[in-house]
């Protein structure tokens, strides 16, 4: 990219509410990954080495929470891929969401684009954890993207034995989905723009 094009690129901060090495989820972000448009980059991120939250140290976090809320400062949207654990988000991805929330006035989700997106082995596709995790966004501020809806049913059959995603409607989906928070990020940049334009004038 000329240097005009990447000062303007989006920059995706992703990660899944799963530590194992081979979930799906992360299958599904790596491969949104490979689907970003241009004019967008993707910087994936592990939830492996979070503690659990304990709200004594949320002034002066451990180095790997502090590695996260930085990450997520640094970038103009992000990707959440969410298993379902009994109807509901993981405790990994809640405890990484309470992390980064704190203090209350360090919330460095505010304002945030957001697509979400899980797959999962039976047929709701994490429909109710994602509905879940939209709740949480409403307090945190967070702007998700309605459109479209990537509710990944029955993953198994959609991937190869080395784990690549071979379901051509599960690849296009993404690939909206994609396309949509890049669309959508831009759409709030300009907004911002026009307000901060609007106060100089005042």
């Amino acid at each position: 990219m000329t240097g005009d094009n990447m000062e303007n690129r989006i920059r995706i901060f992703a990660f899944a509410g799963s530590l194992r090495r081979s979930s799906f989820n992360k299958i599904l972000m790596r491969t949104a990954s490979e689907l970003c448009p241009e004019g967008a980059t993707m910087e994936t991120f592990d939830l492996e080495g979070i503690p659990l939250f304990n709200q004594e140290y949320e002034s002066h976090p451990p180095a790997r929470v502090a590695e996260f809320k930085n990450g997520i400062l640094g970038t103009d949207a992000l990707l959440i891929a969410t298993p379902e654990y009994n109807f509901g988000i993981p405790g990994v991805l809640k405890n990484a969401l309470d992390w980064a929330s704190r203090p209350y006035a360090e919330n460095v989700f505010a304002d945030k684009p957001v697509a979400i997106m899980g797959a999962s082995t039976g047929q709701m596709g994490t429909s109710r954890a994602q509905y879940q995790l939209r709740q949480c966004c409403v307090y945190l501020n967070m702007h998700p993207v309605n459109k479209p809806e990537v509710t990944v049913p029955y993953f198994q059959e959609k991937i190869d034995n080395e784990g690549k995603i071979r379901d051509e409607f599960t690849l296009s989906k993404i690939r909206q989905l994609m396309s949509a928070l890049v669309e959508w990020t831009r759409k709030l940049q300009c907004c911002k723009a026009d307000e901060d334009e609007e106060e100089l004038h005042h």
